[in-house]
């Protein structure tokens, strides 16, 4: 069998030399496979998709298989050789990735001998099945990874007890009942990314991260933002990262404050929700006012230097594109959003469901983290396009000054509270070094810990289960290396999850002890309805 030389559309970006060497390898590989093949040693390759019973019984779909393997190598390698700038390369490198997953013989009946067997086994139901789902996710616009029948918010989600507490256009304000005797003087708020539900830290009550808070005897008080939509008349979709900052992350500290008769809070932000925290106490600070007392980062990024795989979308001309079509008003599609994340990693999250979904007639095990990625929002048009430009592409937030909410100019190094910051090691939206990095930004002591996992099942991991670890700094030190390989050397792995650390270090700035109150709210800002609230249950898709 012929061995076709691959990609030769990029010789002109690699060196001739390089160029050959990978195809005289690309050519070793497919002759030693074809001769195995023929001597019929071929063993199913490490790669999951290829591992079934069926494959391994199928001498020609196991040879296409290894072929396929050894094709994707050498376009790697290719672009790995290309002499394009970094930025272009991870671009490629990107592009490249979609077209090898895409293209993999598992992903196409005629090429899966797994799925024709059950084709054939079922007397073709699996095939009718395999129809009806793909009909149901064209009617959803989306591919179904989870079971959602088997879930339901309020019901075997976000069910930890609380009241709404306040609301207003963006967001409601959950107060959670205490479930200790006693409680900390000082409340918790925590602000989750507003572009997903924030139940991602109410999950089921063994995996709560909430219910881990309220039971160390900390007042939690959740924002939960508004899922804007097309129909809505109130001008929402006019809102900005100004009116997000103002209106909703410093109302909420100001809310809980005043409830609980404290005048500061502790404050905690994921993702998103972090940078926009850091920017409501940075537009506080500048007023004169110090609303938090201690601070929460969790996978948040205030330097936008280094952002990952999500790189590769960030250029000029889309920032301008963005500000066209979105600047002045108009949603940023909720569908939008998660298929862009489910390109990041598109063997997990797309494939994987194609295949068995479509080509096997599955209905995907219920898993209630898929369930929550898929309950996603749409986000005011205007607030995006800022975001995009003023992080992403110009990385305006690190800079001192550069950046004003209600003409008032922000300074994140003004920022002294103490801080606790958390990264996923193998996070790609977040990377771990920029998370880190905030501890440059920030100019009080800080606490870095490191998860195992990516990045959100490295923040939800609950102690109970004992899986996973994480990486602590030996000692105390007020301020951390620069250089976050550097405190990596020296961190000390901890077998389980990081949840109890955190809860010993947020008890040290949360005040002495206080008999619980059993009334929500107060007389100013009475309960409006039980959690998960109104806000929550509104979907995009």
């Amino acid at each position: 069998m012929k061995a076709p030389y691959p990609a030769a559309w990029t010789a002109s970006a690699v060196a001739p030399q390089a160029l050959a060497e990978i195809q005289a390898e690309f050519s070793r590989e497919w002759s030693r496979v074809v001769a195995e093949a023929g001597r019929q040693a071929l063993t199913p390759p490490a790669d999951r998709r290829f591992q079934g019973e069926a494959w391994a019984g199928s001498p020609q779909h196991l040879l296409m298989a290894h072929l396929y393997l050894v094709a994707a190598r050498s376009l790697a390698r290719l672009v790995d050789a290309a002499d394009v700038p970094a930025a272009l390369r991870e671009r490629l490198r990107f592009s490249v990735m979609q077209w090898i997953d895409a293209m993999a013989p598992s992903n196409f009946l005629a090429f899966n001998p797994e799925a024709q067997q059950r084709l054939v086994q079922s007397s073709g139901e699996v095939l009718q099945a395999g129809i009806e789902n793909l009909l149901r996710d064209l009617r959803r616009g989306r591919i179904l990874q989870s079971d959602e029948s088997r879930f339901e918010v309020g019901v075997n989600l976000a069910v930890t007890p609380g009241s709404v507490v306040y609301e207003n256009p963006l967001f409601q304000l959950i107060q959670y009942e205490p479930a200790t005797p006693t409680v900390h003087a000082r409340p918790l708020v925590m602000v989750p990314p507003c572009i997903n539900k924030y139940y991602i830290l109410d999950l089921q009550p063994e995996n709560s991260f909430v219910r881990h808070a309220v039971g160390q005897g900390f007042t939690v008080f959740m924002i939960s933002w508004r899922n804007p939509l097309p129909g809505d008349k109130d001008g929402v979709d006019r809102a900005t990262w100004d009116d997000y900052i103002d209106h909703a992350v410093l109302r909420a500290l100001d809310v809980a404050s005043e409830i609980c008769g404290q005048p500061q809070v502790n404050a905690l932000g994921f993702c998103v929700g972090g940078t926009m925290l850091a920017s409501a106490l940075a537009l506080a600070h500048a007023r004169g006012r110090r609303p938090v007392a201690a601070l929460t980062l969790l996978t948040a990024m205030l330097d936008f230097r280094q952002t990952g795989v999500l790189d590769v979308f960030v250029d000029e001309a889309h920032a301008a594109l963005r500000d066209q079509l979105l600047g002045a008003g108009g949603l940023m599609s909720a569908l939008e959003l998660a298929n862009t994340f489910a390109f990041l990693r598109p063997n997990e999250l797309v494939w994987n469901y194609v295949v068995g979904n479509y080509l096997k007639g599955e209905t995907p095990p219920p898993f209630d983290l898929l369930y929550w990625n898929a309950d996603s929002t749409n986000l005011p048009g205007p607030f995006f396009a800022w975001y995009f430009r003023n992080t992403y592409l110009e990385n305006n937030l690190q800079q001192p000054g550069r950046i004003k909410v209600g003409g008032v100019p922000l300074d994140l190094t003004r920022l002294d509270m103490p801080a606790y910051l958390f990264g996923s090691r193998e996070d790609h939206i977040v990377p771990w070094t920029t998370a880190y990095a905030s501890s440059a930004v920030l100019r009080g002591p800080c606490r870095f810990v490191l998860g195992a996992s990516g990045h959100v099942a490295g923040v939800i991991n609950p102690p109970a289960r004992g899986r996973r670890s994480h990486w602590v700094w030996p000692g105390q030190a007020r301020r951390l290396p620069g250089d976050p390989h550097a405190w990596l050397a020296q961190a000390q792995e901890q077998p389980g999850s990081w949840w109890n650390d955190w809860s010993q270090w947020l008890a040290a700035h949360s005040g002495r002890r206080l008999r619980k109150h059993r009334t929500p709210g107060s007389a100013r800002y009475p309960a409006i309805e039980a959690a998960p609230g109104r806000y929550v249950k509104v979907r995009a898709v």
